[in-house]
């Protein structure tokens, strides 16, 4: 059986796009990826988290783990349910790490495919030995955030540190709205290229 041959029209479309992203580094491909459900995913994320700047940020770092790991997909779903399923996942996570109650976590989410995904969340209390790794993680993404560019780090340190908006930062920084989402975002790829160089600290 041909790869691919069991999806929709849809989603065999999306396959081809994948495979141009992880075969050839198409930009193009990954932007058209992005295109098709950044949106879908943003609005997910806001259901979730009820906040548009961390759902922004969620939908885009949704993108940069599916990409990151797009060489582990494989065709025997949709990429649309793939995609859905790191954007949350991912999200609970957040949930967890900012204790937020937003949503019953019991209900199903539509994947894009006509399909659901359904998940749990458990206790997010944490044991004085995850604590301790926490301080220590902690400490390690100060010591690389230090490492990044100072207009990078600044804004790094504004957005996740001091968790100002986006409209808080353009107006400490003096810098178009547009602009500091731009650079938000450069600022997180290099942040994970570093943290991939302590990934056995993480």
């Amino acid at each position: 059986m041909e790869l691919g041959s069991n999806l929709s029209p849809k989603a065999q479309i999306d396959f081809k796009l994948v495979c141009r992203a992880r075969d050839e580094n198409d930009e193009r491909a990954y932007a058209e990826l992005m295109g098709k459900y950044r949106d879908s995913i943003f609005f997910m994320m806001l259901k979730m988290v009820k906040n548009s700047d961390d759902a922004d940020d969620l939908t885009i770092e949704a993108f940069g783990k599916a990409f990151n790991r797009i060489h582990q997909y494989t065709p025997s779903y949709a990429f649309s349910t793939w995609l859905f399923r790191i954007a949350t996942n991912n999200c609970i996570d957040f949930i967890r790490k900012k204790k937020m109650v937003t949503m019953s976590l019991d209900k199903n989410i539509d994947d894009g495919e006509g399909g659901s995904i359904q998940f749990e969340m458990k206790s997010s209390a944490l044991d004085p030995e995850e604590k301790f790794i926490r301080k220590q993680k902690i400490r390690i993404m100060r010591e690389i955030v230090g490492q990044l560019k100072p207009r990078y780090k600044e804004l790094v340190v504004l957005r996740y540190f001091r968790e100002y908006s986006y409209e808080e930062i353009a107006a400490e920084t003096e810098l178009p709205l547009g602009t500091v989402k731009a650079q938000l975002f450069r600022a997180r790829e290099q942040l994970y290229k570093l943290m991939l160089d302590k990934k056995g600290k993480f």
